[in-house]
């Protein structure tokens, strides 16, 4: 019995470590960025570590077409690059926040967090 008592002690103090690095962990994802694209880069989109967009920009041609429907079907597929990219720099942030612990099935979750091996 005493034996449960300190693995949860050992735990809780685990879990007061970790909410400290995961500020610092955010703060850091939230200086980071990343960059997607589509269309051959006629719609780019800047975001930060925690997918949060920054910078929405178009081609100035594809403006002046007038091509809204283009426009239309590109930025989502843009948005979901750059997301992709965000989530990517997310896990390996959490994988090495939490290296030190020993939590079975951690790094496949983080891994299915982001979607396995997904396109840079």
């Amino acid at each position: 019995m005493f034996k449960q008592l300190g693995n949860i002690a050992s735990l809780m103090k685990q879990a007061q470590q970790m909410s400290g690095r995961m500020n610092e962990v955010n703060d850091q994802l939230r200086a980071k960025q990343v960059q997607g694209s589509s269309g051959g880069g006629m719609i780019t989109i800047d975001a930060n570590g925690l997918g949060e967009v920054l910078k929405v920009t178009i081609d100035p041609d594809l403006i002046a077409r007038g091509d809204g429907e283009m426009i239309e079907d590109l930025m989502p597929a843009a948005i979901n690059d750059a997301l992709v990219k965000a989530k990517q720099l997310h896990a390996e942030s959490m994988k090495s926040l939490t290296s030190d612990m020993d939590l079975p099935g951690l790094d496949e979750a983080l891994d299915r967090f982001v979607g396995g091996n997904s396109q840079e």
